[in-house]
């Protein structure tokens, strides 16, 4: 067919604007933006047919979706709540700790208005954003002093720059970690302007390494927790006492980039010890950097705890202004501290150390649970409970699986990619993993309104 013929069938704009499911969106985008739209979609389409994509009148009913879909895009937002079965508690690609319900209510009536975010309401006057969480963190940690940025990678680039600027920053080479995003501490420290000292090897580093190291341009030593893998074998490190012994010795401050950050042993959860907060302030660091998102269990940001003479320093930097938390981040971070005056209530208050903490009879329990629920709707799979591993995520135990039960979806109509795919462009999307062609809905990291969303929306497959 003639291409002039193909174009000047293409319905015009007041046609289209005509359309009911088209015209409804003006409210919202106003007439200027839902036209631009409209716009954008026949302009493609008339590149299409120009350049021979199709040679066909397009569709009307095809036009419209086309442009209503275009709409949706446009008004619905893109980040949206997914639905985490895939096991990993800490998933960075989904936001890692998720934060309670409850919390999320408290943080609507704090942060939906005015907030005393800086202001002391005892004195009348400024105050700083950390009082409202710095005592807490020093009682729970041991420490003097305490402040927060909006990451670790964050707290880590302010210690270096504040305190190591254009001096020697001693670190072990088996110490000398990348985490996610390409984020690595020889990078960082030449962004701050401190000069990177590698002592010992991959596998061993002595105390003698260190102190041979120092000299007049040594700015710090730092001790890095390699959180998210480890070394075993032939290998030796230097425990942060002796470090910090070695540092009182030679009037050096030292440091510890402790990434994770848990406030509680994880030996009870059938995981392997985990250096705590308390025990590196306990055993001298002078300052102590670590996550709010990950093992704490709350949102994202960055805290440093440690000696009151250094903190100041940081806190008086100029990247502190520039890295500092908002009100929403603020007022989370005290909620959750709060929560760890009562150890018991952090454990059942808190999602992530809620789904730790989970025994394998636990999952067990809600795989059956879920089991039931599918199979009463009768859903087109075979629906079985099986042993299944989970993780903590967020660079976390590496090595480590937490042992529990899921719920195994078999297809014989589909495949198990097509599926999984499906599942992703749900309404609320179903996140879960593939194993030998079998579905696994991994239970620990749901919740029961989870579940009864997968169930119905399952329904739409």
């Amino acid at each position: 067919m003639d291409k002039r013929v193909i174009l000047r069938s293409i319905p015009n704009m007041n046609e289209l604007l005509e359309d009911e499911k088209i015209h409804k969106f003006q409210e919202q985008l106003g007439s200027e933006q839902l036209k631009k739209v409209i716009r954008n979609v026949l302009e493609q389409v008339r590149s299409e047919i120009i350049e021979e994509k199709t040679e066909s009148v397009p569709d009307e009913k095809y036009l419209k979706e086309r442009i209503r879909k275009q709409l949706e895009k446009l008004t619905e937002p893109d980040m949206k709540k997914v639905i985490n079965a895939t096991g990993t508690i800490l998933h960075t690609n989904l936001g890692r700790a998720p934060i309670s319900k409850e919390h999320i209510r408290q943080l609507l009536y704090m942060v939906s208005g005015y907030s005393n975010l800086e202001y002391d309401l005892e004195e009348g006057h400024r105050g700083e954003r950390y009082s409202h969480f710095d005592e807490l963190l020093c009682r729970l940690t041991g420490a003097e002093a305490a402040m927060a940025v909006n990451n670790n990678a964050a707290a880590v680039l302010l210690m270096l720059s504040a305190l190591g600027r254009e001096k020697e920053a001693i670190v072990s080479r088996g110490e000398l970690v990348e985490i996610g995003g390409k984020f690595r501490i020889p990078d960082v420290m030449e962004q701050s302007g401190t000069i990177l000292k590698e002592v010992g090897t991959t596998n061993k580093t002595h105390l003698e390494d260190y102190e041979k190291a120092i000299s007049e341009e040594t700015g710090m030593i730092l001790k890095v927790h390699t959180s998210n893998y480890q070394i075993v074998g032939f290998t030796e490190s230097v425990e942060m006492e002796h470090l910090a012994l070695l540092g009182k010795k030679y009037g050096i401050p030292v440091l510890a980039d402790l990434g994770s950050g848990v406030l509680l042993p994880m030996e009870a959860y059938g995981l392997p010890h985990e250096p705590t907060v308390q025990e590196m302030i306990q055993a001298g660091a002078d300052l102590v950097s670590f996550s709010g998102d990950k093992l704490l269990g709350g949102p994202q940001a960055g805290m440093i705890v440690g000696r009151k003479k250094y903190m100041n320093i940081l806190k008086k930097h100029p990247l502190t202004r520039a890295l500092r938390i908002d009100k929403f981040t603020a007022a989370a971070l005290e909620l959750t501290l709060r929560e760890y005056l009562n150890p018991e209530n952090a454990l059942r208050n808190l999602p992530a150390l809620k789904m730790i903490a989970k025994t394998a009879e636990d999952t067990r329990k809600d795989a059956n649970t879920l089991r039931q629920m599918l199979q009463e709707k009768k859903m087109p799979f075979e629906v079985s409970v099986e042993p299944c591993e989970s993780q903590v995520g967020g660079g976390a135990f590496p090595t480590e699986h937490l042992q529990g039960y899921g719920v195994v979806l078999t297809s014989r109509q589909k495949k198990c990619q097509d599926i999984i795919d499906a599942m992703e462009h749900l309404p609320v999307p179903v996140i879960c993993r593939c194993q030998k062609d079998q579905i696994i809905l991994d239970v620990r990291t749901l919740e029961k309104e989870d579940m009864d969303m997968i169930v119905k929306e399952l329904e739409l497959l």
